[in-house]
């Protein structure tokens, strides 16, 4: 039998989805989620790391893929209690570099993707009374470096967004909240962690000292998708090391 702060961290008989969860964070949370209990639909572009019952998808049209893949989730599943998005590209251009279709392609990845799963799910989540959205932010949202250009501005729009869905749904259960990871060693930063010197820069911010790893996030997200965490909502968790407040 479970102890009452065991039970805060059971995910036993619910359901999730999390995009982006072929490498990096995605994958480590929804490792972390499948080890907490939770039945987890695990979706992403690459196929081979996402296991044999995974769906590959490319939200890079946006809004109209993220429609796609809720059809092949519903066709599966008959309600989702945990929705986590993850996916994200951050291509690094130049500011002056971006021109419209660069700047539509990133915002529809890493913006209007989690909009629409968002509009899928949470009402739906609502009309039960229980549901978790986890989206992933970014430093980038609160800080400009490393040409983050579009990036940036849709990471910074995913927590205004956070916020705007809780005000709609956590009246009925749904807690909404975001995570900013500090510099983490990814595919997707492959770019800034194998350069020495940037690297070893975010290193001397960061109070630990340290860069992130994927793993960093497997707590907090189970943390986020449970019980234990039905008075939180609205709310932006850096897990950086510090590197928010230096």
């Amino acid at each position: 039998m479970k102890s009452a702060v065991e039970a805060l961290f059971d995910l036993s008989g619910r359901t999730a989805l999390v995009t982006g969860a072929s490498s990096g964070i995605g994958a480590a949370v929804a490792d972390a989620l499948a080890g907490a209990g939770a039945d987890v639909i695990r979706a992403g572009r690459d196929r081979d790391r996402l296991g044999p019952d995974g769906i590959s998808v490319d939200l890079a049209d946006g809004i109209g893929a993220a429609e796609r893949l809720a059809g092949l989730v519903d066709a599966r599943v008959d309600a989702l209690d945990i929705l986590v998005n993850c996916a994200g590209t951050n291509p690094r251009p130049p500011l002056d570099a971006i021109d419209e279709g660069l700047w539509r392609d990133i915002l529809a990845v890493n913006l209007d993707a989690v909009f629409a799963l968002g509009q899928h799910y949470g009402p739906r989540m609502a009309a039960r009374g229980w549901g978790r959205i986890i989206n992933v932010a970014s430093t980038q949202a609160h800080r400009a470096f490393g040409n983050s250009g579009a990036y940036g501005v849709a990471k910074a729009a995913v927590a205004g967004l956070t916020r705007s869905q809780s005000e709609a749904w956590a009246p009925h259960g749904v807690c909404v909240n975001s995570i900013t990871p500090g510099l983490v060693a990814t595919p997707m930063t492959t770019a800034v962690v194998d350069d020495p010197a940037r690297a070893d820069y975010f290193r001397s911010r960061a109070h630990t000292g340290t860069l992130g790893t994927p793993d960093d996030f497997a707590a907090v997200a189970v943390f986020l998708a449970g019980a234990g965490s039905r008075f939180v909502t609205g709310q932006n968790l850096c897990v950086d090391g510090g590197l928010s407040v230096t």
